[in-house]
């Protein structure tokens, strides 16, 4: 059983061999669990900081570990800029959740500018007029909605913003879409664990984490209405459909975006996880060592995911990433690594 309690919690314990990376939050249940399954497979270690996709950029950029992550894609200029490359590894969904008596997981319905409006300090009360319209029959609160987001820079942040700022243009003049903005009201909690552990703590309050906490701590999550109008249950089926028409092939960089998809069933805050890496090597073991774990969860970690309501990258996607790491990740000779 893998415990989600601090956001720097470390997935093994450090020793010299040991592959090191930080960042997202997002997707660190899956990486956890890859990391143990990986110890046991190899005997080598991963020692990853989950202390969200911000700090990730900062410590690659710092070259202070072997690997960032983050649920941010960096565009194609400043990879080139920063001598960095990017690939995903995972996909998941970013889920709204709500702690309100009597209220049932699923029970309550969501659309983008109902958040948006609570977001901005607009609604404040769970009775108001525009939660009703779309909750005939639902029991509703007469009470002030405490709104919990994320206090350090985040890829889960990035994913939310983004979407809210996709289907309300006053979200996204106001707050705007970036790992870290200026929320115009509510209170922060660290990391995807902070943000569940205040939202589980607060009555009223309403937050917004990825899948895996939703469902590792039995979370109240809200359905959601998505680009075809239709309001979608958030699972690994739906965050399927929503990245099925992500063509990698054709996207610079590997950036793509993939909140408010079309689709009946679309989960439409979905996203992937990126990892970044330095082009030149200055340690090519660990640097090969790097892609050897990732390549053993891509062909291994299948199921793992699934388990925790993860999508794994089709095979296509996987040899799209895996020919860039041998045209693009070299050693201090010039020499690809993989």
């Amino acid at each position: 059983m893998i415990a989600f309690v601090t956001a720097t919690a470390s997935v093994s314990a450090v020793q010299a061999a040991d592959m090191t990376g930080a960042g997202a939050t997002f997707p660190y249940p899956i990486y956890a669990k890859w990391a143990e399954a990986y110890k046991k497979a190899t005997g080598n270690g991963l020692n990853y900081q989950s202390i969200g996709s911000g700090g990730g950029i900062k410590q690659i950029k710092a070259k202070t570990v072997d690997f960032g992550a983050s649920d941010m894609p960096l565009k194609a200029e400043e990879l080139e800029a920063e001598g960095l490359t990017q690939f995903p590894a995972i996909i998941g969904g970013v889920v709204p959740v709500v702690n309100l008596e009597g209220i049932a997981p699923g029970k309550m319905k969501m659309t983008g500018d109902v958040l948006a409006a609570i977001y901005m300090g607009k609604i404040t009360k769970w009775n108001a007029p525009e939660i009703a319209a779309i909750n005939p029959g639902l029991k509703l609160p007469a009470e002030e909605i405490t709104v919990v987001h994320r206090s350090d820079g985040s890829g889960t942040t990035f994913l939310w913003s983004d979407y809210l700022s996709k289907v309300n243009p006053e979200f996204k003049t106001v707050v705007g879409a970036s790992t870290a903005v200026k929320w115009p009201v509510g209170l922060g909690g660290k990391g995807n664990e902070g943000v569940a552990a205040n939202v589980q703590r607060i009555k009223n309050s309403i937050g917004y984490v990825e899948y895996a906490y939703v469902k590792r701590n039995k979370m109240t999550y809200t359905l959601l209405k998505n680009a075809d109008g239709q309001f979608a249950e958030p699972d690994d089926e739906n965050f399927k459909a929503a990245a099925a028409g992500a063509d990698w092939s054709k996207a610079p960089g590997m950036y793509l975006v993939l909140t408010n998809q079309p689709g009946k069933v679309t989960w439409p805050i979905t996203g992937a996880s990126f990892i970044l890496m330095h082009k030149a090597q200055a340690d090519a073991e660990k640097g090969k060592e790097v892609l050897k774990f990732f390549d053993w969860a891509f062909k291994n970690g299948g199921a793992m995911a699934t388990e925790l309501e993860y999508v794994s990258l089709p095979p296509p996607v996987v040899k799209l990433i895996e020919d860039g790491w041998k045209a693009k990740i070299k050693d201090a000779a010039g020499k690809a690594v993989w």
